[in-house]
């Protein structure tokens, strides 16, 4: 039974293969049902490859995202660590050198507070460990935790003792090895994080050519698109309508107009020949008409074969009117004196057109019945001209028209084969109206931001480039939106203050919000050193095109001085 079953596919599929060998020569021996399926199933296939690769690029994306991300951040956070232990020498040898209680106390407090921003820059930096770096970042962190021990007793010392306490503590060889140490972890962090980014630049070519592909694949399946369009409209649409007028004349009388498309062998095929069958039946029976044949069986005979072609043909034509009557839109079709072929109970329901329109009634009664309905109000015999202009000229067209009641109706309108018109409407009111609700929305939330008291700036959270800001973060700032939009902190501010930004940046993606307000002062440029109160918020994910950082700025420079 298997083997039956499998040795029938396998003709099957050699039949089929002849056939596109023989289409490949330029023997049209395959039918419409063939070329759509064997359009649809290269398209399916192409489809497949496609979804296949967007995975594949968005995986690839994701990942270079997180291994750029995290390469970065640990960088930061390794030259950081590097800055502070600088300082926290700098202080300690500023202990070293004074005997004056006042100044070492203040060396002790600066030294205390760079201690405190090491062990947290240590504990941020723990976030960015992976499986390569574990190990070398357990004992780098063992030895910070030695040195801030250490330097914490030499304060101890240098307060409550003297500086050549401090000195004798601080100044050893005990000391220089740990520093030295420190350093090499250092380095060796520094290089664990250059091969990670490394790693992400072979990510970021991976994906380029993910690109190409997904290109590649997208055009293969727009031009099979393109080609089910064309086989539809030259084997199917065309063909039809040229078969629905050949039908027509013979309806009318002429058995004498050829038939199209009898020499196809797939289904217009059969049809035409079936029309030419129905072509020559009619002339079988103007024939024995002419002959007057006097026997009622002749009769008979004549008239039942002349009846079951009619059937036939309405059999076409009501699949036809079926197909036209399915579609979600309104349609109508016109011969070439405007005169309606056929339309659908949409486009009945669209002008509340009554029952006494069918098919055989002209374009100027509709306008007419829509002008009494008041769904029409411009000149009839002017808007009829244009419409026969247009079947004359063969020129497709699409435009919207407003109704008296308040509808929008979007018009395509295009020519068929014969000197007809065909044309399909829709009603886009809804649609319409959203996207001028939506519209209304977005320029009443961009007033508000813009006029606000509280300065809003947001940045993109993928390169820290500002994005926008509003006319009281400009006055804060004292740049114009142009100045700023496009740059980084570390373009527009002093070192210390861009540092002090991306510390933030760094907390809030740390934090996701920082609804409570932080006070800091800030170096700007033109205006000088400014305290402002600042609430920070994300907007979206690391995976996001959308992921950007919003900051409400209050100014309170000059409260204090107001207070006072």
């Amino acid at each position: 039974m298997d083997a039956t079953a499998l040795g029938s596919g396998f003709g099957a599929g050699t039949k089929l293969l002849k056939k596109f060998v023989r289409f490949a020569r330029g023997v049209d021996t395959l039918t419409v049902a063939e070329k759509v399926y064997s359009i649809a199933g290269f398209l399916a296939i192409v489809t497949t490859f496609l979804l296949v690769m967007s995975i594949q690029s968005v995986r690839l994306q994701t990942t270079y995202r997180h291994m750029h991300a995290s390469s970065a951040a640990a960088a930061i956070n390794v030259g950081r660590i590097n800055a502070l232990i600088y300082a926290i020498v700098m202080e300690s040898r500023g202990i070293y050198m004074t005997a004056d209680r006042g100044k070492m106390k203040q060396f002790a407090d600066g030294l205390l507070r760079r201690n405190r921003e090491l062990a947290e820059a240590v504990k941020t930096m723990e976030q960015n460990v992976r499986d390569d770096d574990a190990e070398l970042f357990s004992d780098f962190r063992q030895r910070i935790a030695q040195f801030i021990d250490f330097r914490q007793e030499l304060v101890r010392r240098g307060v409550e003792i003297s500086s050549a306490a401090a000195r004798e503590w601080g100044d050893n060889d005990a000391n220089r090895t740990v520093r030295n140490k420190l350093n090499s972890d250092i380095e060796a962090l520094e290089r664990i994080y250059q091969q990670r980014a490394r790693e992400a630049d072979e990510l970021a070519n991976e994906n380029r050519y993910a690109a190409a592909y997904l290109f590649a694949l997208g055009l293969a399946a727009l031009l099979l698109a393109a080609l089910n369009v064309v086989v539809m409209r030259r084997s199917v649409v065309g063909a039809l309508a040229e078969i629905t007028q050949a039908t027509d004349r013979i309806a009318q009388g002429d058995v004498k107009s050829e038939v199209p498309h009898l020499r196809r062998y797939d289904e217009i095929g059969r049809l035409a020949r079936a029309v030419q069958n129905f072509r020559d039946a009619v002339a079988r029976i103007f024939e024995l008409e002419e002959l007057e044949l006097g026997t009622a069986q002749a009769r008979d005979v004549a008239m039942t074969e002349r009846d079951k072609f009619n059937d036939k043909y309405q059999a076409k034509k009501w699949q036809l009117s079926a197909a036209i009557s399915s579609m979600p839109q309104g349609l109508i079709m016109l011969d070439g004196k405007a005169n309606v072929v056929a339309m659908n109970a949409n486009y009945r329901k669209i002008y509340s057109l009554p029952e006494t329109i069918q098919a055989g009634s002209s374009l100027e009664e509709i306008l007419q019945h829509r002008v009494r309905s008041g769904l029409f109000s411009g000149d009839v015999t002017k808007y009829v001209g244009a419409v026969l202009d247009r079947i004359a000229r063969r020129q497709p067209t699409a435009y919207e028209i407003a109704l008296n009641d308040g509808r929008t109706i979007k018009i395509y309108e295009r020519p068929m084969d014969g000197g007809g018109w065909v044309s399909v409407q829709e009603d886009v009111t809804e649609q319409r109206q959203r996207e001028r609700i939506l519209e209304r929305m977005e320029r009443f939330l961009a007033t508000i931001i813009e006029n606000v008291a509280e300065g809003i700036i947001a940045k993109d959270a993928r390169n820290l480039r500002y994005v926008f800001v509003n006319k009281a973060a400009e006055k804060m700032i004292g740049m114009s939106r142009g100045e700023i939009i496009g740059k980084t902190a570390r373009e527009l501010f002093s070192v210390e203050a861009a540092e002090l930004i991306e510390r933030r940046d760094q907390q809030l993606l740390a934090q996701r919000q920082q609804l409570e307000p932080i006070i800091d002062t800030i170096d700007s440029p033109v205006r000088g050193r400014r305290v402002i109160c600042a609430r920070r918020i994300q907007v979206g994910g690391a995976d996001e095109e959308s992921h950007m950082f919003v900051t409400m700025v209050e100014d309170r420079t000059e409260r204090p001085a107001a207070a006072a």
